[in-house]
């Protein structure tokens, strides 16, 4: 499917681009239960911190947390959509909103895609 490492991604006013290095494609592409993820609705992957890049529009990017305050969930302010956050559960990486990048038509017949437990997070338990 994604043959090239390098990939285009853009929120929808096309305001805020960024230049993804996914050298084995789309991997683990998953949605998540959490309070957040279960309201945006997006599928994502993942990608080290070194592997997104803010090409446009840094300026229209919203930082949104909540909960522990770890995760950094990133929206455009222009047109809203959400383009990226860096994890959680892994804070060395991004993930990214699938539906974001260039060329891909419909990120919801992509299989499998995982769905993680994000009610339950390991990190809220004591």
């Amino acid at each position: 499917m994604l043959i090239n490492p390098i990939h285009k991604a853009s929120c929808h006013c096309g305001a805020v681009q960024l230049e993804l290095t996914l050298p084995n494609g789309l991997v683990d592409p998953r949605h998540c239960t959490c309070s957040m993820c279960r309201r945006r609705g997006a599928i994502v992957a993942s990608v080290s911190l070194s592997g997104l890049k803010i090409v446009r529009g840094e300026e229209h990017l919203r930082l949104y947390q909540f909960n522990t305050r770890t995760a950094k969930h990133y929206f455009c302010s222009i047109c809203g959509i959400y383009t990226h956050h860096q994890r959680r559960s892994n804070p060395e990486e991004f993930s990214f909103n699938i539906g974001c990048l260039e060329g891909m038509e419909n990120p919801f017949a992509l299989e499998p895609v995982r769905v993680l437990d994000g009610i339950n997070h390991p990190r809220d338990r004591k």
